[in-house]
């Protein structure tokens, strides 16, 4: 449901109103809630505009290479994430770890350095 954010000229407060649409807006006449006065102002406040998700999964490999060359760990996390959910395989806690450490930001550095003294400290298959 859209917001309006208003100043009220009368009492100085400010309030919100909301609208089912754009057109209810557009046909009411809005009053200040404390003292009932018509003498409002519409106020301009910051506006949320959602980015668009990217599906990381259907990139070709250089795509990929690109978004792992470009080291922002949320989105290799994201890439990661996708392409686990996109293989249809259960992927193992290992991938699992290092996915959900880079969608919170930790650096890729880290998580590779983990991944590598976890390798060097597992026994060797026979």
């Amino acid at each position: 449901m859209p917001s309006y954010d208003f100043r009220c000229n009368s009492c100085g407060r400010r309030f919100a109103l909301f609208y089912k649409s754009y057109k209810d807006y557009e046909a009411a006449t809005p009053a200040c809630p404390h003292c009932h006065s018509l003498q409002v102002a519409r106020r301009i406040t910051r506006v949320a505009i959602a980015r668009p998700s990217l599906n990381l999964a259907n990139l070709s490999s250089d795509e990929m290479l690109s978004v792992l060359d470009g080291g922002n760990p949320r989105e290799i996390g994201t890439l990661f994430q996708q392409v686990g959910e996109s293989a249809g395989v259960d992927m193992d806690e290992t991938y699992r770890d290092a996915t959900r450490r880079l969608l919170k930001g930790e650096s890729l550095e880290s998580v590779e350095r983990d991944l590598e003294g976890e390798a060097n400290s597992s026994p060797a298959d026979e």
